[in-house]
């Protein structure tokens, strides 16, 4: 409600909402006084009124992280890695700084600390959070931070580019150390990978009613970036899916860290220590590529949004053009 009276020669404005500070302007027209507290009052019912400061006094960054760790984080599909990290996180000093006395600086002395023990690539996955608690915190739970902290942190990343394939023999080698698995479901897994370009936590998501045989497609609805896709259903995976015994809904009844323990054995058998399971959809996108497949094609299997992450596989397409300059 604003209130208007005057002082001396002059007029003066105050507006009051509970929550947020008071705000007072003084003018030398009463007509003036009256304009701008129209505006203001319009600007407080459409929630653009400034809240107050003082607030952040009162909480500490520990309680926003605590506050976004157990109702955002649990939206989300990576949130027991993620609780993890905020954990972690917790019992560091900083999180006892109340918001209002919070600074990049506080930051850049956290990064400081933090890379003496870990990579600047394990630092960038662990503020992600953080980050992001900060812009719900100012856009959902209107705190009035005058801005994220960590938007001006510099944090320097060499890049994961990995265009690591498999050189003759090595597939070989995994089958044949595949073949000697207990477990009935990692050799098909593996096949699957190299002939899908499918990601490990895609194909152990894999359950029996996404497959449509009649209509050969593979349907992915919970894929990494969040939009379902459909793959086509060659005649060669079909068969390998033929190989794998029914348990349940789905296809490959495996935990990831129960498939990764058993990734691990694998590949020390077959002497590929360097090989990460990763490579495999790399491999498969790579052959897509070669047997002549263009960028949209690709893309619709492989799931990328922007065109330009295909762009590292273009390795293959120079090997094709090469081979046809030269013949």
């Amino acid at each position: 409600m604003a209130t208007i009276r005057k002082r001396g020669a002059k007029w003066q404005v105050q507006i009051r909402r509970i929550g947020s500070p008071v705000l007072s302007r003084t003018f030398h027209i009463r007509r003036d006084a009256e304009v701008w507290a129209r505006q203001a009052e319009v600007q407080a019912d459409r929630s653009e009124f400034p809240g107050d400061p003082r607030v952040l006094n009162r909480i500490t960054l520990g309680e926003l992280v605590e506050r976004y760790r157990e109702t955002v984080s649990p939206t989300k599909r990576g949130y027991e890695i993620e609780r993890i990290i905020l954990n972690a996180f917790l019992r560091h000093p900083i999180c006892r700084k109340p918001l209002s006395r919070l600074r990049t600086e506080d930051f850049a002395a956290y990064r400081e600390e933090r890379l003496r023990s870990v990579k600047p690539v394990t630092l960038k996955r662990e503020l992600s959070p953080v980050h992001n608690l900060f812009e719900v915190a100012r856009d959902e739970w209107g705190l009035p931070l005058p801005e994220n902290p960590l938007s001006k942190l510099r944090l320097k990343v060499p890049p994961r580019r990995r265009e690591r394939r498999l050189r003759d023999g090595e597939l070989e080698n995994l089958i044949a150390a595949g073949r000697s698995c207990r477990n009935p479901y990692i050799l098909p897994i593996i096949r699957v990978a190299v002939a899908t370009g499918m990601r490990r936590g895609e194909i152990l998501a894999l359950r029996w009613e996404h497959i449509d045989r009649e209509r050969r497609s593979l349907l992915i609805p919970d894929a990494k970036n969040g939009h379902p896709r459909t793959l086509p259903l060659t005649k060669d995976v079909a068969a390998m899916l033929d190989t794998v015994p029914r348990a349940g809904d789905w296809v490959f009844p495996l935990t990831g860290n129960a498939f990764r323990l058993a990734w691990e054995r694998l590949r020390a058998r077959a002497g590929l220590s360097d090989l990460h399971f990763h490579d495999l959809r790399h491999e498969a996108i790579s052959r897509f590529f070669e047997q002549g497949l263009n960028v949209p094609e690709v893309a619709l299997i492989s799931g990328h949004r922007d065109a330009r992450m295909l762009f590292r596989y273009t390795h293959a397409q120079r090997e094709q053009i090469l081979r046809k300059l030269c013949s």
